[in-house]
């Protein structure tokens, strides 16, 4: 069993509406999987798988052909990924999937470098106890010792005047940074984001100050959480972002009523 941790995804879900928090981390109630989603995690898993194999044997045609075997893998971890498509749904999917790998090589050639890690899970406790934990995708170190860090993403760049900066991309690389900056003590040289599905590559260089703000604010949210979490008073924030949740029948800003609070976990993870 694990400790209570704060990951990018929760604590974003924190900030979007504490309900959602409460439903995702702690009642864990079930969601249908978007095609969004799990195309993602076949791409992810096939990136994964390629970076696995020796340089010389990552070209674009092994790539296509590790989309059927990804799918597979997840599906089988998750029955009731494949029971949501239909076998027409499916192809589309891994059709699409395929079509943002290809892509891939347009922006990065992974026949030309070694990762030093892919999918790295990460728990890090900070100095007031709070517990970060989470999986990077790509961990990259120059001969130099540079640190970068990269989350391949398959929806499209945020728009410009959303700030990129403060992007919900970039809350979860600057998550990240500072999970390595506390377990390593190295500061992160760069932040890359690999956007495959309009082929833009973001590159970001945070430095040690803003991290360390970066530290007082991911503390801020886990306080929050634990406040909420001693008496169940996780409050719904409706928003527009309203439209794509898949709990509004236990909402009460929607009408509904939540499940009876389990409480807070002592054991299972909230991450």
């Amino acid at each position: 069993m694990h400790r209570p941790a704060l990951s990018p995804s929760r604590a974003a879900d924190f900030k979007q509406c504490p309900l959602l928090y409460r439903f995702r981390a702690i009642d864990r109630l079930p969601e249908p999987p978007s095609p969004a989603q799990v195309r993602g995690s076949v791409v992810h898993a096939a990136l994964e798988h390629l970076y696995a194999l020796p340089a010389a044997e990552r070209g674009p045609e092994t790539a296509l052909s590790l989309v059927a075997p990804a799918w597979d893998l997840l599906t089988a971890e998750e029955p009731e990924f494949a029971e949501a498509f239909t076998p027409e749904q499916r192809d589309r999917l891994l059709a699409e999937a395929q079509a943002l790998l290809s892509g891939y090589y347009r922006l990065e050639d992974p026949t030309r470098f070694d990762p030093e890690s892919c999918e790295q899970r990460i728990e890090v406790e900070l100095e007031d106890g709070t517990l970060l934990r989470g999986f990077i995708d790509r961990i990259d170190v120059a001969g130099t010792g540079e640190l970068r860090v990269v989350d391949y993403k398959t929806g499209k760049a945020p728009p410009e005047a959303r700030g990129f900066a403060e992007a919900k991309a970039m809350f979860q690389m600057k998550f990240y940074a500072v999970a390595l900056l506390r377990s390593r003590g190295v500061l992160p040289a760069r932040l890359r984001l690999v956007y495959l599905a309009d082929g833009q590559v973001l590159d970001y260089t945070p430095d040690l100050e803003e991290l360390e703000r970066f530290e007082k604010t991911l503390i801020a949210i886990w306080r929050a959480i634990q406040s909420a979490g001693a008496t169940g008073d996780f409050r719904p924030n409706p928003s527009r972002l309203c439209g794509w949740c898949a709990h509004q029948a236990h909402c009460p800003a929607f009408g509904g009523t939540p499940p009876p609070y389990p409480g807070w976990p002592q054991e299972a993870s909230a991450a």
